[in-house]
C-alpha cells in the first residue's frame, strides 16, 4: 500500500477547510495563500489551487476584488461571503468531531502511544 498516496487524499481532503480559515483571517492574493499553506506543511500548486477557489467563488462561499500591483498585472483578491463564513463555521464543527472521533479510536486502540518494539511478543 502506497501511504504517500493516502497521506496526500487526507490532505485534499483538508484543504477547502484550510483556504477557508485562512481568507477568514483577512482577503488573499494566490500567492499568499501558497505562502501559508506552505508554513503549515501543506505544499499546493497553482493548478491544484485555482480550480478550487474556482469551485468557492461559484458556490458564492467566495467574492474577490481587483487591485492593481506595482510590479506585474493586477492581482486577484479573495475574501469570505457572507455564505462562506457561515459554511467555514459547519466546516470548522464538523472538522471538531471528526478530531474528537478519531482521536478516541486511535486513543483507544494504542494506536498514538504504541511502543517502538510493538511487535515483539509481551512477557
Amino acid at each position: 500500500m502506497n501511504t504517500e498516496n493516502t497521506k496526500a487524499q487526507m490532505r485534499k481532503g483538508i484543504l477547502e477547510f484550510c483556504i477557508l480559515s485562512l481568507i477568514n483571517e483577512k482577503e488573499m492574493y494566490v500567492s499568499d495563500l501558497i505562502d501559508e499553506l506552505k508554513k503549515g506543511k501543506l505544499d499546493v500548486v497553482e493548478g491544484t489551487l485555482y480550480p478550487l477557489l474556482t469551485r468557492l467563488k461559484n458556490g458564492e462561499f467566495l467574492s474577490y476584488r481587483w487591485e492593481e500591483s506595482t510590479g506585474g498585472p493586477p492581482r486577484k483578491y479573495y475574501q469570505l461571503t457572507e455564505k462562506g463564513k457561515l459554511f467555514l463555521t459547519e466546516l470548522e464543527n464538523t472538522w471538531n468531531e471528526l478530531t474528537s472521533s478519531v482521536n478516541q479510536i486511535t486513543k483507544n486502540n494504542n494506536l498514538t502511544s504504541a511502543p517502538e518494539n510493538s511487535f515483539e511478543p509481551k512477557n
